[in-house]
């Protein structure tokens, strides 16, 4: 008799707690809404985060096979050389930041190649090239420093043969990938242009088109490079390509340039923000702007004004325009000039920097003698990031510079060279003035970032747009708490100039948020969201407290988080 007023009671409270639901009335606690998009991928094993699902399947492999990190980025990276080829391959450069667990230490490989040394402001004064180096042809390839860098990193950090890395790869290139819809896009857009260019159409435009997603893409030659590459890259038959199509095309490149190239061990450099320590690679890279960056909103209340507000933006927006002021001036290879980074980087250069900082948007922060020539680096780059269960984590950049670099593939080989050399500027006397064997300045560049037993390598491709979006994804993680997945994923701005005050920003921030910074003075161009020209990043999170990695993708490319499979034996 009792009981039916208490279920009664029960329904008018589940009815209330339905409305309090709908009306956003009860604590967050309860409602199991989010920002982003989805989830981190969790495991007590390794995991691979790349661009494109199935590079990140052939990483978390050689996981399985026993392979350390390094291993299994190589891999990813290779197979990535095969599925989105406009972005990165064995013809391109990279860098990379590793976590050994054991030692505890990071370890930088700058792994860029270098000019030819018969190239030079004079030689190519003397065949009629006085003002820009071509962004195409052989006069804008450097020699590429990809397959070194691997050699290098397995060498040092490996389990596993080289042969054994690239095996995905290679199988890959030789059965065929299902081409995916951001490559597809790109594709038709890069691609297609190039269909003139010496050995191109034969391998990236079968029937003389762009392939269509879902089209599946064979490169056998490429199958045959990587396998080539466990026995040699820089001399033998891939290097004797190489100088042929040199030769045809009147380039600077010789075969000792090729043989004698070797990637350099570097230390990281580093700065705090808010609680963490953010490493980038030193110069020839633009890593050092995203240190510069931080430091200047580290000055500013960021994290109480709300993140993309108004004023967070605009001190993000302005704090961007001097760090890429100092990027532009002193930045080139430390080998050929002397490079301030210390000061660069330093808290006390950050102070004088954010006192410049007003409530009005500055559009003459930043010379513009050589605006066009370093807008000509391209965002056309590949990002991963790996971590084994070890707890060793790999940082990893790599690019052909710009969409299908040069253009030009040597026969027999099945890959592009990159146009790096576009990189360089030819005004003499400046730190990125072209020298033989010398470096020019990099866009790529891995980010890693450590608070406690916490630690991320993360990385966000995009040209110039690398070192802002940087500073935004640490931003994120140090002054909002956000998981690593909601931090790849947030609405970004990105600033495409070296002068002036145009913006682009992603309709994700709110549009109030936008007028009132056109009112000091942006000029913003507003973008879909998940736009591929905000970049498009990865990251992994290790916790040695508990053993755990965590992975995330950018929703603004074709990737996945996949980790090693588990064991099936006890």
């Amino acid at each position: 008799m009792m009981r039916r007023p208490v279920r009664g009671r029960k329904r008018l409270r589940c009815a209330c707690v339905l409305v309090l639901c709908f009306a956003g009335l009860l604590p967050a606690q309860q409602d199991p809404s989010r920002q982003q998009s989805r989830s981190m991928v969790m495991t007590q094993y390794g995991i691979v985060a790349t661009s494109q699902a199935v590079a990140s399947q052939a990483g978390a492999a050689i996981l399985a096979r026993g392979g350390s990190a390094v291993d299994a980025a190589i891999a990813a990276n290779a197979a990535l050389g095969v599925i989105e080829p406009m972005m990165n391959g064995v013809g391109g450069d990279l860098f990379a930041i590793v976590y050994d667990a054991k030692t505890k230490k990071l370890y930088g490989l700058n792994a860029s190649g270098w000019a030819p040394k018969g190239m030079s402001v004079e030689s190519l004064k003397a065949k009629g090239v006085v003002k820009d180096i071509p962004e195409t042809g052989m006069d804008s390839v450097t020699v590429p420093g990809a397959v070194a860098g691997w050699d290098a990193l397995r060498r040092r950090f490996g389990k596993l043969a080289m042969a054994d890395d690239v095996a995905p790869a290679a199988a890959l290139a030789e059965k065929g990938v299902a081409v995916p819809e951001t490559d597809a896009e790109n594709w038709l857009s890069f691609g297609v242009p190039f269909v003139a260019s010496p050995g191109f159409a034969r391998i990236f435009l079968p029937d003389g088109k762009a392939p269509v997603a879902g089209e599946i893409f064979r490169n056998p030659e490429l199958a045959a490079t990587l396998r080539r590459i466990g026995e040699h890259f820089y001399r033998g038959a891939t290097a004797e390509a190489m100088l042929k199509l040199s030769r045809e095309q009147h380039g600077f490149l010789e075969a000792d340039d090729l043989a004698d190239f070797q990637p350099e061990w570097v230390e990281p450099v580093s700065t705090t923000y808010h609680g963490w320590t953010v490493w980038e690679m030193p110069p020839n890279g633009q890593g050092i702007a995203a240190l510069s960056m931080l430091n200047i909103m580290e000055r500013f209340p960021i994290a109480a004004w709300g993140h993309n507000s108004q004023k967070s933006l605009h001190v993000e927006i302005e704090a961007q325009k001097l760090a890429y002021a100092d990027l532009q001036h002193y930045i080139g290879d430390p080998h050929a000039s002397h490079i301030p980074v210390e000061q660069l980087i330093s808290k006390q250069l950050a102070a004088k920097r954010a006192a410049q900082i007003t409530d009005r948007a500055q559009c003459n922060v930043l010379p513009s003698e050589l605006t066009q020539q370093m807008a000509r680096l391209a965002s056309d780059t590949t990002y991963l990031a790996v971590a084994d269960h070890e707890g060793n984590e790999v940082s990893l950049i790599q690019s052909n510079s710009g969409a299908f670099g040069s253009g030009l593939v040597a026969a027999g080989t099945g890959f592009v060279l990159q146009n790096r050399a576009g990189g360089f500027t030819l005004k003499p006397g400046q730190p990125n003035t072209l020298r033989p064997r010398t470096r020019p300045l990099h866009t790529i560049i891995p980010g890693f970032m450590q608070k406690g037993d916490q630690r991320i390598a993360f990385g966000i491709m995009g040209g110039f747009n690398q070192a802002q979006a940087h500073a935004q994804f640490v931003s994120n993680v140090a002054d909002f708490q956000m998981n690593i997945q909601a931090a790849v994923e947030a609405a970004r701005f990105r600033k495409t100039g070296f002068s002036g005050c145009k913006v682009l920003m992603e309709n994700g921030v709110a549009p109030a948020v936008m007028d009132e910074l056109r009112k000091q003075g942006h000029e913003i161009t507003v973008e879909l969201r998940y736009s591929q020209s905000m970049g498009r990043g990865n990251a992994v999170e290790h916790h040695d407290s508990t053993g755990v990695n965590y992975g995330s993708t950018d929703p603004r490319a074709d990737g996945e988080a996949v980790p090693e499979e588990v064991p099936l034996q006890p």
